[in-house]
């Protein structure tokens, strides 16, 4: 069933002032849409700032999806007001523009109207947009247009001393490596319990599918959006962001010295179905190279071991330096419930669901044990709400109804969550007794939730109703912590800073490339 973890909760019932401290942070994206629902053509709005060198507020794949950026900090109403006054300021300066509040795209007539996003003329900028020209043409813009809500995560070092007996984050760096490693092979083969929880795109919009090829049976609404009936979250589906070579690349999440082989080897391998597309048409640069991976952030995964990078650093090239510094949580959609894609109840949650994480038995996982828990994933993505739902356990042929682990789950989670609120008061707990209740009603999930209002109002007029509501609310609600001045402190300084970027240049794109686009 699930790992007895029953020891390893009364280690941690002994000192719970080892989980003071943890530091978050949250990523969010969200598309900007016109007042009838349909996606905006404009540029990025001018009172937003630069969108390379903003510290909070950027733009993912599409000039138009916008992606806001919480600083790490480890108070949770913190980061929760400062999202939430990052979005008031937005909404103020979007032109009578609004945010989609849903994963799933709204209405979107032709790719060609999405348009990448555009980063300046700096060597740095153009290569930001090139990677985004290369998934363009590799995927389809389509698919790059859903959107998310990333969770940065990291327990305090006093947890590590006292977990693996280290002295300091130099020293110490491998084992909390492994204790990150450990934490993710347990996402792999338990995390489907978030798509589960607060997967929140059971349903499409038409114009998503037009002219793609899909073999799920899709069953049609009254006002045209496309749904699955006990689906979960379509976004996580083989609709959303794919790249099937990468399923031949064989990285798994066992060390940090093979996990960074794998990544470095990935970017290196060359792909015949990519270069076919070529490299350059008509004096236009069409993707950074022809391998696997044009660079490492391609690769896909619901979590990814982290570093902050120093320079021209690469992912790979900071953990190597110092190690597993956080995690990022990729598999949550936009909670369409919160103004701001996402609440508290959902990051005590994931505090609570990642601590398991560390402390239960997280037997390595070959390359098959972890296809075999993305079959789950797939099963609870695809099927979660059905009546009688399995999951499979390991790579045998034992399954368990999902209702029955997911209590398994919830009794060891109230443990760590008694645990938490020695510091913190009862929240923890109460996220813990309403969301257990869900495992016996499905239709408690987001998605039962969203799916019954979206089949009353169709996925359109639901999400542009929401885009509106949200829109009044954070255009005329007051900043909590940061002010005015913060934010045109901001905005000049990433005006200043991507000029300079501009200016600084001393070599060609093409010198550029070609010192970059190798690695």
């Amino acid at each position: 069933m699930i790992p007895d973890v029953s020891k390893a909760l009364s280690w941690l019932e002994t000192h719970p002032r080892i989980l003071k401290g943890i530091n978050r942070g949250i990523e969010r994206e969200t598309l900007r849409i016109t007042p009838d629902g349909a996606l905006a053509r404009t540029g990025h709005p001018e009172g937003l700032g630069k969108s390379l060198t903003h510290k909070w507020i950027t733009t993912d794949f599409a000039e138009s999806l916008l992606e806001f950026i919480t600083p790490v900090d480890s108070r949770i109403d913190y980061t929760v007001k400062f999202l939430r006054d990052v979005h008031r300021y937005t909404a103020r300066h979007l032109n009578n523009e609004r945010m989609w509040p849903l994963s799933m795209p709204c209405f979107i007539d032709s790719e060609e109207h999405i348009e990448l996003a555009q980063f300046g003329t700096s060597n740095a900028g153009r290569f930001k947009t090139l990677y985004r020209e290369g998934l363009k043409n590799r995927y389809g813009a389509l698919m790059q247009t859903i959107s998310g809500v990333h969770y940065n995560f990291s327990l305090p070092m006093e947890f590590w001393q006292a977990w693996s007996g280290i002295s300091d984050a130099q020293s110490g760096k491998d084992k909390i490596s492994d204790g990150y490693f450990r934490l993710i092979r347990n996402y792999y083969r338990f995390g489907w319990v978030i798509p589960y929880l607060f997967g929140a795109s059971p349903a499409i919009c038409s114009s998503f599918l037009r002219g793609r090829k899909t073999n799920l049976p899709f069953e049609t609404l009254p006002k045209g959006a496309l749904y699955l009936p006990y689906a979960t979250s379509l976004r996580l589906s083989d609709l959303g962001y794919t790249n099937k070579s990468q399923s031949d690349l064989n990285i798994t999440f066992n060390h940090l010295d093979t996990y960074v082989a794998g990544l470095k080897n990935a970017i290196q391998i060359p792909s015949e179905e990519f270069a076919a597309l070529g490299l350059t048409k008509d004096g236009k640069h069409l993707q950074i190279n022809a391998n696997v991976l044009q660079i490492e952030n391609e690769f896909y995964a619901p979590i990814r071991p982290k570093r902050v990078q120093k320079g021209d650093e690469s992912p790979s090239d900071a953990l190597q330096r110092g190690g597993v510094e956080y995690i990022e949580v990729r598999a949550l959609d936009i909670n369409p419930f919160s103004a701001t894609g996402v609440d508290e109840t959902q990051i005590r949650f994931l505090d609570l669901f990642l601590i398991w994480c560390v402390l239960a038995d997280a037997p390595e996982m070959s390359a098959d044990e972890l296809a075999c828990a993305r079959h789950n994933w797939n099963r609870v993505i695809l099927e979660g709400r059905k009546p009688g739902q399995e999951i499979g356990i390991g790579c045998g042929r034992e399954k368990q109804p999902l209702q029955k682990v997911g209590h398994a789950l919830f009794n060891d989670l109230l443990r760590v969550a008694d645990v938490l609120d020695t510091c913190s008061g009862t929240q923890y707990r109460e996220v813990c007794e309403a969301l257990k209740v869900q495992f016996d009603d499905p239709e408690l999930t987001f998605s039962g939730r969203m799916l019954a209002l979206i089949k009353e109002a169709g996925i359109g007029s639901y999400g542009l109703a929401l885009a509106d509501r949200y829109h009044e609310e954070l255009t005329h609600e007051p900043y909590e912590v940061i002010s005015e001045a913060d934010f045109a402190e901001q905005w000049q300084a990433s005006v200043d800073k991507q000029k300079a970027m501009e200016e600084s240049d001393t070599i060609s794109f093409d010198e550029y490339l070609a010192l970059h686009g190798g690695r």
